[in-house]
C-alpha cells in the first residue's frame, strides 16, 4: 500500500474553527513560480500542467527502482503580494503572487528530479503536447518552522473573514508576528468538489515577540 504523508505527518492535521501552534519540519517540494489570478492566468494553468505529470513520474520511478510508493501530494501554495491586504479586505487577485508546490519525498535527488523533467518532456513530445511551465520547475527544500494553522471549508474567496482573524486577532494575542508567506494546501481536488465543501488548510509561519 502507497505511504500516505497527509495520515502521518502533523503537518497536515488542521480543525476548522481552530487555530493551532505547531512546528513544521524542513520538507521537500517540487516548486514553480507565477503571478496573477489563478482563475484567469495562463501561468496558473500551466504551472499545475507541469508540476503533476513531474509529481507522478516520481512516484513511478521510486516505486520502480527503490520499491518505495507514496501517494501523489495535493497542490499546494505559497501566497503574497505588495500590500497583504490583497488577500483580505480588498481581495485583488491581480496583485498576487505564488508559488505552487507539491510535497515530494527526501528520497527523491536533483537526478531524479532531471531525469523526471526529460521523461515528462520526452512523453509530452510523443503526443504533440506543450509543456511551457516544465522547465520553470524546481526541486527545493521549504523550512517554515513555528506557524499558526487552521482548517477552512469553503470557497477560497470565503477564506478573508478567516485571514483577518489570524492576521488581526489570534496572532497578536498570542504575541506573535508573521514571518515566512501564507501557505495553503489543497486537500479537495477543485474538479470534483463544490466550492462549499473545499478543505483548505491555511497556514501561516510566525515569530515569537520577546
Amino acid at each position: 500500500m502507497a505511504i500516505d504523508p497527509k495520515k502521518t505527518l502533523d503537518a497536515y492535521r488542521a480543525k476548522r474553527g481552530e487555530f493551532r501552534i505547531l512546528e513544521v519540519p524542513a520538507m521537500q517540494y517540487l516548486m514553480i513560480d507565477g503571478a496573477g489570478d489563478p482563475n484567469t492566468a495562463a501561468a496558473y494553468s500551466e504551472a499545475v500542467a507541469a508540476l503533476f505529470p513531474l509529481a507522478y513520474t516520481l512516484k513511478f520511478e521510486s516505486r520502480k527502482t527503490l520499491g518505495v510508493d507514496t501517494v501523489v501530494m495535493p497542490l499546494e501554495g505559497l501566497w503574497h503580494a505588495p500590500d497583504m491586504e490583497s488577500f483580505t479586505s480588498r481581495r485583488d487577485k491581480s496583485a498576487w503572487l505564488w508559488t505552487l508546490m507539491i510535497l515530494v519525498p527526501d528520497h527523491v535527488t536533483p537526478e531524479m528530479f532531471a531525469d523526471a523533467v526529460e521523461a515528462v518532456e520526452q512523453k509530452s513530445a510523443k503526443k504533440k503536447q506543450q509543456t511551457p511551465g516544465l522547465r520553470s520547475v524546481r526541486l527545493e527544500t521549504l523550512d517554515e518552522g513555528l506557524c499558526v494553522q487552521t482548517l477552512h471549508v469553503g470557497s477560497y474567496d470565503d477564506e478573508a473573514p478567516v485571514l483577518d482573524d489570524l492576521h488581526h486577532r489570534f496572532i497578536p494575542d498570542n504575541r506573535l508576528r508573521m514571518t515566512g508567506l501564507h501557505h495553503e494546501i489543497y486537500l479537495s481536488d477543485v474538479r470534483r468538489v463544490e466550492p462549499a465543501k473545499l478543505r483548505t488548510i491555511l497556514r501561516q509561519p510566525v515569530g515569537r515577540v520577546s
